[in-house]
C-alpha cells in the first residue's frame, strides 16, 4: 500500500514587483535585487534569477509568492523590441555552437515572432512552482 501523502502548510512571503518601475531585462534585475534579495550579491542573468527562485539568496527555501502588478505593461516593454536587444547581447557573447540557434531566435524576434524576454521571465517563474521541473521550490506567480 502506498503511503499517503500529507499535505505541509507553509507560510510563504509574498514578494511584489511592479511592472511601472522597469523597461529593460536590466532595470527588472535592479528590481529583482532590492525586492528579492536586498544586499545580496547575484548574478544579474536569467540563470543567477532561477537560482533565486531556488530559495537561499536572501529568499525562503520554503517557497514564496511573486506578485507582478501592472504586468500587463511588463509584457508590452519586455516584447520583442527588447527580446531583440537581448537576443543580439547573447549574440555576441555566447559560445560558436550555439550561434546559429540564438542567430534563429534573433531572426524570429525581429520580425515579432517566437518568445518574448517576458515570456521568459514567466517560464522561468512557472518552472518553479506547480506543475514546473522545479516545483519543490514552491513559487506561486501571480501576475496583476
Amino acid at each position: 500500500m502506498a503511503a499517503k501523502r500529507q499535505d505541509v502548510m507553509r507560510t510563504e512571503t509574498v514578494y511584489e514587483i511592479d511592472g511601472r518601475h522597469f523597461s529593460t531585462l536590466e532595470e527588472l534585475f535592479a528590481v529583482i535585487g532590492r525586492v528579492l534579495t536586498p544586499g545580496a550579491s547575484w548574478g544579474h542573468n536569467l540563470d543567477a534569477f532561477s537560482d533565486i527562485l531556488r530559495g537561499g539568496f536572501g529568499t525562503p527555501e520554503g517557497g514564496l509568492v511573486l506578485r507582478w502588478t501592472h504586468s500587463e505593461e511588463s509584457r508590452l516593454r519586455l516584447g520583442h523590441p527588447e527580446t531583440v536587444k537581448q537576443l543580439k547581447l547573447r549574440l555576441a557573447r555566447c559560445h560558436p555552437s550555439n550561434r546559429a540557434l540564438v542567430a534563429a531566435d534573433l531572426k524570429a524576434a525581429q520580425s515579432g515572432a517566437g518568445p518574448t524576454v517576458f515570456d521568459w521571465l514567466v517560464e522561468i517563474i512557472r518552472d518553479h512552482g506547480p506543475g514546473g521541473e522545479q516545483e519543490d521550490d514552491g513559487v506561486t506567480l501571480e501576475l496583476a
